[in-house]
């Protein structure tokens, strides 16, 4: 059993940044991959960035690519997203989940376990 609680999201204007995290508690942290996904109202859940279980790994989509950094501290059973240059279009509830196995990481599917999500609004 997994447990994932997301914090940091908000309100923020065009341009500004934030920083999701995302703490986890339960089975080894440090064996398994990450990913961080959104979901936008009346849309689908969709792939943000993903992180291997050293961190030595990152995809990112396309839509994403360049402003947004996913990052872990093992140590603190912790990833990161740090979100920057946002856009109203990354408006959604962004949610963490945690991979025990392989598979499309870019795919819900694949991840066993999700945090509840946080709201991060950005407004023009």
């Amino acid at each position: 059993q997994v447990l994932l609680v997301e914090s940091g999201g908000g309100l923020v204007q065009a341009g500004g940044s934030l920083r999701l995290s995302c703490a986890a508690s339960g089975r080894t942290f440090s064996s398994h991959a990450m990913g961080w996904f959104r979901q936008a109202p009346g849309k689908e859940r969709e792939f943000v960035a993903f992180i291997s279980f050293s961190g030595g790994t990152t995809y990112y989509a396309d839509s994403v690519k360049g402003r947004f950094t996913i990052s872990r501290d093992n140590a603190e059973n912790t990833v990161y997203l740090q979100m920057n240059s946002l856009k109203p279009s990354d408006t959604a509830v962004y949610y963490c989940a945690v991979r025990l196995y392989g598979g499309d990481y870019r795919a819900t599917s694949e991840y066993d376990y999700w945090g509840q999500g946080t709201q991060v609004t950005v407004s023009s």
